[in-house]
């Protein structure tokens, strides 16, 4: 046996681990979402984690060494799947107002769906108890539609008098306002529908 034919089976074996880890990560980063969505930071333990993982906790600690840590995780992959939807929709070839439009809309969309949104939200409600640097909410939001209006404001879809970075300011109030009381009244089981409300007047206000 060669030295090149001895070596392809540890290769395949450490292969196979690093696959299995990077699962087990995902794994565990999207039950604790769900759990933080449901229960909030305060009330979930790493145990209960390892529990509706059918995993012992000794094992979750060897992917986060502390609950902060998969908690600043979550908000992290919270933020890190948005530049992929904006992308999309840019891809769409839509007007600069469209864009935004739907940009939003799917955000909607993400926040009723998707644990990591739904949790990635309440922890940073929930910042003041969490002992970890969480990055600041809203800003990336509100530089996007910033960015969005202005170009609207040249191509004429932005009603005259309106300031970008306000209207941009008032769109990130009311939708994340309204993402909120959506979760607060109903878990975002309505949130498209409220939305929508709030949609249509806001962008009615901006458009020219």
């Amino acid at each position: 046996m060669t030295t090149r034919q001895r070596k392809t089976p540890v290769r395949a074996t450490a292969d196979l681990k690093q696959d299995r880890a990077i699962r087990t990560r995902a794994q565990t980063l999207h039950v604790a979402a769900q759990l933080f969505a449901e229960r909030g930071f305060r009330a979930t333990s790493m145990q209960h984690v390892a529990e509706r993982l059918g995993m012992t906790k000794g094992a979750v600690y060897f992917h986060f060494p502390t609950k902060e840590s998969l908690a600043v995780a979550i908000v992290e992959e919270h933020y890190g799947r948005w530049p992929m939807v904006v992308k999309e929709v840019q891809a769409e070839g839509l007007s600069p107002m469209r864009t935004a439009e739907e940009i939003l809309n799917r955000a909607a969309v993400a926040f009723r769906d998707d644990p990591v949104m739904q949790a990635g939200a309440r922890l940073q409600l929930e910042r003041p108890h969490i002992d970890a640097e969480l990055p600041t909410p809203y800003l990336e939001w509100t530089q996007l539609l910033t960015s969005l209006l202005v170009t609207a404001r040249y191509s004429g879809e932005l009603r005259e008098g309106i300031d970008p970075e306000a209207g941009a300011r008032t769109l990130v109030s009311a939708f994340f306002g309204m993402q909120h009381i959506s979760d607060v009244l109903a878990h975002r089981a309505d949130i498209v529908e409220r939305w929508g409300e709030v949609r249509e007047l806001t962008f009615f206000a901006l458009r020219a």
